[in-house]
């Protein structure tokens, strides 16, 4: 039920994030980014014509100017909307495990006779809190300690629902992880498409005129350098999401440890 109740929401937002970063960034190359490098390589056309041992300089706007670190960047800040969906999540998971949710005096023991008191409790949170995993993990390791009363089944079945849990959240990392790879590979694109370009001019260059083959030479190399570059800090995010979910299943199986599992006494 966890699951069916996030996917459509979570493909929703992922399909209009998508569309919203081609937005922006399409918005910027439009109105600022394309004019501005076309500016600039003009001025510099200009200055080569006149001096003939003038150095071209580089620019910002030239760097990122063609179609590959466009699609570049569209994919990070859509990477990088996927992460603060998620990042919100289990934001809001970890600050539960702050929150006293079963409402036991300290040191009481807890009995198969007060599972249903304890079931009760946790039906009382709010309805998307109990899809969260410290509730369910609390409700199945309860439920299996009231069936079974037996300690290490409830401890048991709880670990299952984390490990479940870890599971689902590394699945979920498949299609960053997608980007991230995808990224690279665009650069590569331009890269290739700038070397075929500055090849397809080479009579030119044979006849003194280079202009062409150093601006196709400019958008492959550019468009890797931004590639990796953006690799780099998107490969950074990944890792701290990674890391607040593995956290937050860790924080979770000892909470229950803590709270829960230690306290339970069969009476035997």
């Amino acid at each position: 039920m966890y699951r069916n109740k996030n996917i459509p929401i979570e493909l929703i937002y992922q399909a209009f994030s998508l569309l919203i970063a081609f937005i922006i960034i399409h918005a910027a190359y439009i109105s600022v980014i394309r004019p501005q490098a076309d500016e600039f390589l003009e001025q510099e056309h200009q200055m080569m014509l006149q001096d003939s041992n003038y150095v071209q300089k580089r620019d910002f706007y030239v760097v990122i100017r063609d179609y590959e670190q466009e699609a570049c960047f569209i994919l990070m800040l859509w990477a990088l909307a996927i992460m603060g969906f998620k990042g919100y999540q289990s934001w809001q998971e970890n600050n539960l495990l702050n929150t006293d949710i079963l409402k036991l005096p300290v040191n009481l023991p807890i009995g198969p006779e007060d599972t249903r008191a304890l079931l009760k409790r946790l039906q009382e949170l709010p309805s998307h809190m109990q899809r969260y995993l410290l509730p369910r993990a609390l409700r199945v390791s309860i439920q299996r300690f009231a069936a079974t009363r037996n300690v290490h089944d409830s401890s048991t079945a709880m670990r299952d629902v984390c490990d479940s849990e870890a599971q689902r959240l590394e699945t979920e990392l498949s299609i960053i992880r997608y980007i991230a790879w995808a990224i690279p590979s665009v650069g590569f694109i331009g890269t290739v498409r700038g070397i075929g370009d500055a090849l397809a001019q080479a009579n030119r260059a044979m006849e003194g005129d280079i202009t062409g083959v150093t601006e196709s030479l400019g958008v492959a190399f550019n468009s890797t350098f931004i590639a990796l570059v953006i690799s780099i800090v998107l490969m950074f995010f990944i890792h701290q999401l990674q890391l607040l979910q593995e956290r937050l299943v860790l924080d979770t199986e000892n909470y229950c440890d803590e709270n829960l599992i230690s306290r339970m006494k069969t009476g035997e």
